[in-house]
């Protein structure tokens, strides 16, 4: 008889064998894994009181606290489906999410409760809204009161399927209205058990949420780390004072981010000099950081570097960095050069690389084509939008939109998304190479790459850079210090100098908006399609 794979079993696991350990400290509270099973099952019935059916979709617009840990696992149970809100986004924006996703409760943070305000009266399927820490007078249910009003700690589970929708999860929406990518309890369960082999969790880690848990679920962070019984660092808002803390006062382990809060990190570390005694393991997804940055990380700050890459699409994780052992007795600049690439793929993920023919590119390090996945992660689909779908999934793969080559060891290099990817005098730039170089200039915090008109070539690289505090550079030096690094052709041809880019919620860098930033400072309107 097949048993199905679904996420509350973690936390059954955890319950059972950690019982009276601590689960979660979250702004002065703990919580034991006793004790949050019985908080987990007390949102349910009131959920359940509420009208919520199986299938029905629940929002979130929370950050990384214990009630948005929980209401994984209550709403889950249910039968129901968690829909995590990213906290940056505009009040329009989530008028459009609740009312595609068809959210029937909402449950908001208190401090996020003026975006949700002025856009009650157009929220077409919500019946509830429910406040975390509330404070102010407002018709909104007090989420602490109504949760202690539902007294019995027991409940009686849905009949649930692994392939049921757990997680509607929506994209950012650079362009056009964001979608929203279905996953199943199946999906989730099974990226969470290859996630933790890859990223060695276990019961004695100490996990501070760093990383946005609505961002693909915080990539599974609230599902493979309570698997094992780790213990859970919570907090409303962070800073690299206050992670840096965390990590003293709690002796935290582990925490995954994005390079640019990880950048953040270092520069206060710099600054301050914090000390860290234990072992730590960061993990990062995003743009590939230079290999130079991670050299900082693992000699500075004495962490453990690990890569990954993934997408929402699928569930996210499908490739780590993480060194081969057979590959160990390589100089340790290559090793680090294999870290900084994306990596390879984890178990269960089919991960290739494909040329316009379809066929997989050399592993040569210098044919570049089109990351393509298939395996348990891939979502079921877009949430009623099934030409997007058929878009993406072709043929049984889920093809990414990132290009990418493969070197002689099997690791993919994520050169450019093909959006980014500028094409000057014929010849293929990748705005993450160029960027690499950038970061090695002393004065350079962050940096950022587009493509931009030029009479006689088409395009040539110009680059958005926040320089480091107190610190100078001429635009003429850093336009000489890439050409002395970079093949001419793939130099930067000029600079704009700015206080900070724009990021998503994950900390990675919009492009988007940076392009339409260059246009709107030249009176122009539209938008530069490479």
């Amino acid at each position: 008889m097949n048993v199905p794979l679904i996420l509350p079993d973690f936390l059954d696991r955890a319950v059972t064998l950690y019982g009276e350990k601590v689960a979660v400290h979250c702004e002065g509270r703990t919580v034991t894994y006793q004790q949050l099973n019985g908080r987990v099952n007390q949102l349910s019935n009131g959920l359940r009181k509420l009208g919520v059916d199986k299938g029905d979709r629940i929002a979130y617009l929370a950050g990384n606290t214990l009630e948005m840990l929980e209401g994984f696992y209550g709403v889950f149970q249910l039968g129901a489906v968690m829909v995590p809100l990213n906290i940056r986004l505009k009040p329009e924006d989530y008028v459009f999410i609740l009312n595609h996703s068809e959210s029937k409760v909402l449950f908001v943070d208190q401090d996020l409760y003026s975006l949700i305000e002025p856009i009650i009266v157009q929220l077409e399927t919500v019946e509830n809204i429910i406040v975390h820490y509330k404070e102010q007078d407002t018709n909104a249910t007090d989420y602490d009161s109504w949760l202690a009003s539902h007294i019995s700690t027991d409940f009686d589970r849905a009949d649930i399927d692994e392939n049921d929708m757990c997680s509607l999860l929506y994209t950012s929406g650079t362009t056009g209205n964001p979608k929203g990518v279905m996953l199943t309890h199946r999906n989730n369960y099974l990226h969470a058990m290859s996630t933790m082999h890859h990223l060695r969790v276990k019961e004695s880690d100490i996990y501070l949420h760093v990383l946005p848990m609505f961002h693909v679920n915080g990539w599974g962070a609230p599902f493979y780390y309570t698997a094992n019984g780790a213990t859970h660092i919570c907090s409303r808002k962070t800073t690299p004072e206050s992670i840096f803390k965390a990590l003293q006062d709690y002796r935290v382990t582990v925490l995954h981010m994005a390079p640019t809060v990880l950048n953040a990190l270092l520069q206060y570390h710099d600054e301050h000099h914090p000390v860290v005694e234990q072992d730590v393991r960061v993990v990062i997804a995003g743009s590939a950081p230079p290999p130079a940055f991670i050299t900082r990380v693992e000699e500075e700050l004495g962490w453990e570097f690990i890569q990954v890459y993934g997408m929402t699409e699928s569930s996210p994780l499908s490739l780590v960095s993480t060194i081969h052992s057979h590959l160990t007795d390589l100089p340790k600049v290559q090793q680090t050069v294999l870290k900084s690439k994306a990596g390879y793929p984890m178990i269960g993920s089919d991960v290739r690389v494909l040329g316009a023919n379809g066929d997989e590119v050399e592993h040569d390090g210098v044919q570049v084509g089109e990351v393509a996945v298939r395996g348990h992660g891939v979502m079921k689909g877009y949430w009623k939008n099934e030409q997007a779908t058929q878009e993406t999934l072709r043929d049984g793969w889920l093809f990414t939109g990132d290009m990418g080559t493969v070197d002689e060891y099997g690791y993919i290099n994520i050169v450019d998304r093909k959006k980014d990817v500028i094409i000057s005098g014929g010849e293929n730039i990748s705005s993450i190479e160029v960027e690499g170089v950038l970061y090695e200039h002393p004065a350079v915090l962050e940096a950022a790459v587009i493509a931009v008109p030029h009479e006689k070539w088409g395009e040539t690289p110009h680059a958005y850079i926040v320089l480091r505090e107190n610190m100078e550079a001429a635009e003429e030096e850093i336009i000489a210090f890439s050409r002395e690094r970079l093949a001419h052709f793939k130099a930067v041809t000029g600079i704009t100098f700015v206080d900070e880019l724009p990021k998503t919620a994950s900390g990675k860098i919009q492009k988007v908006q940076i392009r339409d930033a260059y246009w709107e400072a030249r009176g122009k309107s539209g938008r530069l399609v490479n």
